[in-house]
């Protein structure tokens, strides 16, 4: 069923002193091996092996077996461990994981200073970050963004350059000073078997699921994946006479008569076992526009990224209208195809772009950066006097709308399909809000946006658009209003305020339109004529859900309540107010756990209770309403849209 795997959360509450380390972390999966077969025994053998074979860097990996009896395994103590505590450590984790998880093709096991994980998959060299397990400990700092800012992120930014390129054991460790008389005790170790850059990068993925759940706050956390951990304390939990390199000297606070009385020490550690974690409130950011300039160290690859204008004229046949692939509001797209055979897609932006050569090539490289298997890659630019050219990967099979809006090809997207489809696009966006090194807001989110691969993968297409042209974006209000009827957020289109929220706002708008297989603007079914959040929204509340469902997806009782979970997040994604839709990070979980309860919706934006002309706007028709409602004049700001204008906006660089 695509994405929606039924996945348990379950959460733990286990009280500690604060003095008290969480003994174990254990995850055991749902597939099973028949008993007294040879891959019982193999699993046996290998784990019952580890302790003995752990060398003197605290690390072992192996496989055995073949085919469907394979499995493989790795061991790892902390760095700070010496070796016999290490084996010791290992036996115990060893009973520990057979006893509690029997019969389980894989498991991850965190036992007090040593790992133990286990598969029937090749793992080995490849960075895993699910599932993963959270301790924290209660009571926050009185500043936690001066914590962070000035204090943790230097340290742990710190960290993880030295544990990626610390050698085998890939570890590091750091005491330093905090606000309200607090020493921190922090520590970063990756599993051996990955490489450097994967270790940096699981190490990253924990930095921003602490800075996404505002984890950072608390005193202390320890987040677990079964790659790499981070943990940090107010309190030693590390032999520092063992490091193999001496943490640097503490780092100096602040004078103290700037903070508040210490208060008394936390009483107790919360153990929050899986990934809900990541439903708590994200962090707010004051919405800055800001902009980065190359580094000397970074002109070798913007120069890498520059193509000849000469080269892509003659790919594109002189930009012929039979290369021609589409119209947008930034220009047209040309297919191209370079000297080296490969194919190419060439966006030929306006004229006007408002930037001069560097800052034209400051931006791009900052976008080029932006890599996500459900992202267009850019793969370079090209200017040449008036000229601006982006040239991007080529995808083969066009956007999504060619398919979902056709009825013959339409057939071709099955319900496999299309939650592969949702999924990615979920996770797309959530890389551009939480996890890339740009904050973008895409704010043009649609069927028409969204390219499919030669799998039906989706990639969304024309991110960071906003960043190569001059515009007013400072404090999240933009004067220039850039988006499609329909798939804008009101706030957005009415008073031009945007966030992420928007983006969340467009996304429900687009789930809808691939579970119906009908475009949200002059939306018709009957004798209904308005919109399709409308019409949504009253199907929800008369209990007609499956009025929604494309006919070439209704088929067992399974596929339709999966369909109708889809239905439900989308219209939590479309409430009228803001604060109410849920962030992109608690939309890929809830499309993930079928566990998961989900709250009741709210009234969607643009919403009709009367029929209305097919030629009258969801803006129009919401302003209406407003009308209506207040007895008195809409009082919003004219604005002129374009549908097919696109573009999006980069906030806060990180």
């Amino acid at each position: 069923m695509g994405f929606l795997k039924c996945q348990i959360i379950v959460i733990f509450l286990f009280y500690y002193l604060i003095i008290a380390q969480p003994n174990f972390s254990l995850q055991c999966n749902v597939t099973e091996y028949p008993p007294n077969g040879t891959y019982h025994t193999n699993l046996n053998t290998l784990v019952s092996s580890l302790s003995c074979n752990i060398d003197s860097d605290g690390f072992y990996n192996a496989t055995i077996g073949q085919d469907q009896d394979r499995v493989s395994a790795i061991a790892q103590c902390r760095a700070d461990v010496e070796l016999q505590a290490c084996r010791d450590c290992i036996n115990n984790a060893t009973r520990l994981i057979l006893e509690k998880c029997p019969s389980k093709k894989s498991a991850f096991e965190v036992y007090d200073v040593c790992l133990i994980r286990y598969s029937n998959e090749s793992f080995i060299g490849t960075m895993s970050t699910d599932p993963r397990s959270i301790y924290f400990v209660l009571g926050d700092f009185s500043n936690p963004q001066l914590f962070f800012n000035q204090y943790l992120e230097p340290v742990l930014t710190s960290l993880r350059t030295r544990a990626s390129a610390g050698g085998k054991r890939k570890f590091a460790a750091n005491v330093f000073s905090a606000p309200d008389f607090q020493t921190i005790h922090a520590l970063v170790q990756c599993t051996s078997d990955l490489s450097a850059r994967d270790c940096y990068e699981c190490l990253t993925a924990i930095y921003s699921s602490l800075l996404g759940c505002e984890c950072y706050a608390k005193r202390g956390n320890y987040y677990i994946m079964p790659s790499c951990i981070v943990r940090y304390e107010p309190y030693s939990f590390f032999n520092e006479s063992l490091l193999a390199e001496a943490p640097p000297p503490l780092l100096s606070p602040p004078q103290p008569a700037s903070l508040p009385p210490p208060p008394p020490p936390p009483p107790v550690v919360i153990f929050v076992v899986c990934i809900p974690v990541i439903l708590m409130k994200r962090r707010k950011r004051k919405l800055v526009y800001k902009r980065e300039s190359i580094r000397d160290d970074d002109t070798s690859s913007a120069e890498s990224l520059k193509y000849d204008f000469s080269t892509i004229r003659a790919a594109t046949d002189n930009f012929s209208n039979d290369n021609k692939l589409g119209q947008g509001g930034f220009g047209p797209v040309y297919k191209g195809k370079l000297p080296n055979g490969q194919e190419v897609a060439v966006k030929r932006l306006a004229a006007n772009s408002g930037q001069g050569d560097l800052e034209f090539k400051n931006e791009v490289l900052l976008v080029a950066r932006l890599e996500h298997r459900n992202l267009v890659r850019l793969l370079g630019f090209c200017f040449d006097g008036t000229e601006r050219l982006l040239i991007y990967e080529f995808v083969p099979n066009a956007s999504l709308d060619h398919f979902l809006f056709d009825p013959v090809k339409r057939k071709h997207l099955d319900w496999e399909r299309r939650s592969k489809i949702i999924g990615g696009l979920a996770r797309g966006i959530l890389y551009l809000h939480e996890d890339s090194r740009l904050r973008i807001i895409h704010r043009d989110l649609k069927a028409s946006n969204v390219l499919l691969d030669a799998e039906m993968n989706p990639k969304i297409s024309d991110f960071g658009m906003a960043r190569l042209f001059v515009m007013d974006e400072s404090q999240g209000i933009t004067s220039k209003i850039a988006g499609t009827y329909g798939y804008m957020a009101p706030e957005y289109a009415m008073q031009g305020k945007m966030s992420v929220k928007s983006d969340v706002f467009s996304f429900g708008v687009l789930v809808l339109e691939i579970l119906g297989g009908q475009r949200n603007s002059c939306f018709i079914n009957g004798e209904y004529v308005g919109n399709l959040l409308s019409y949504a929204w009253r199907n929800w509340r008369e209990g007609t859900t499956s009025n929604l469902i494309d006919p070439m997806l209704r088929g067992g009782s399974g596929l339709v309540s999966d369909i109708t979970r889809c239905i439900h997040i989308a219209l939590l994604c479309v409430q009228e107010n803001v604060a109410d839709r849920p962030t992109m990070a608690a939309v890929v979980l809830m499309l993930s756990s079928l566990s998961l309860a989900l709250s009741v919706p709210s009234k969607p934006g643009y919403y009709m209770q009367i029929y209305v002309s097919p030629n009258t706007s969801p803006i129009q028709g919401y302003k209406s309403r407003l009308t209506s409602e207040s007895n008195r004049p809409a009082k919003s700001k004219s604005i002129c849209l374009s549908q097919n204008e696109m573009s999006i906006s980069e906030l806060d660089p990180r």
